[in-house]
């Protein structure tokens, strides 16, 4: 919230990606940034990897965006990051929205949220 409250909208993803790890890691928390992770098709690892905007403390993904609104496809995007890296959770940052709450979404890994909520939908 410091980071959006500081500089306001209108910037690119890669300075609020750089801003937010700075005060992730005066926090005391693990930052990686732009992690490759491989994709495996079929039973073999293709030569294309992702980049992972952030992935805080190892279990939580962070994905960036400076959009004029979020759509369906980011939000997908950030659930196909969790299933791919094992990840627990993830937060999807809009810092182009007026208003950090408005532009802030907390996802769950699906397989892990069912697990620990049986009988519940995300």
């Amino acid at each position: 919230m410091t980071v959006h409250s500081t500089l306001g909208p209108g910037l690119l993803e890669s300075v609020y990606v750089e801003c937010l790890v700075i005060d992730l890691r005066t926090s005391g928390l693990t930052v990686e940034i732009e992690r490759r992770v491989p994709i495996v098709y079929r039973g073999e690892k293709i030569r294309t990897r992702l980049r992972v905007d952030l992935i805080v403390d190892g279990r939580l993904i962070v994905e960036i965006k400076a959009v004029e609104r979020l759509h369906p496809v980011h939000q997908a995007q950030v659930i196909t990051y969790l299933k791919l890296t094992g990840c627990p959770a993830g937060l999807l940052f809009n810092f182009n929205a007026t208003s950090i709450r408005q532009g802030l979404k907390r996802l769950d890994h699906p397989d892990i949220y069912a697990m620990n909520h049986p009988g519940r939908r995300q």
